[in-house]
């Protein structure tokens, strides 16, 4: 099994455009997920750190990055293959809710 880490992006215009049954099999797909082990979570507030040349941290409040949307949420999940984890992860509320599910092979660092 490969590990996959997969970041949601979505706003909730998008979310109450979607109808609520769909919204409903998305969250109990998340749930179902949940129950069979995935780590997941929705996004607080970000810090950036930076250590440049290990000379001293320093912090600033919010993200780095901007996005056409809204960070949603991460999760952690096991897949025997990228295509596996894609289907996971395609009936999410972000995925459903005319957001978007990035899915980011893990690889380990030598």
């Amino acid at each position: 099994m490969a590990t996959f880490v997969t970041i949601g992006y979505g706003d909730a215009e998008g979310y109450r455009r979607t109808a609520p049954e769909v919204r409903d099999a998305a969250h109990a797909h998340d749930a179902d997920l949940r129950r069979r082990g995935v780590v997941m979570g929705t996004a607080g507030a970000p810090v950036q750190v930076r250590n440049p040349d290990a000379a001293g941290t320093t912090t600033l409040p919010g993200a780095f990055a901007t996005f056409g949307l809204p960070l949603a949420g991460f999760a952690v999940l096991e897949a025997a293959t990228l295509e596996d984890a894609i289907a996971m992860v395609s009936a999410t509320p972000c995925a459903v809710a005319h957001g978007v599910v990035e899915v980011w092979p893990l690889q380990v660092a030598p």
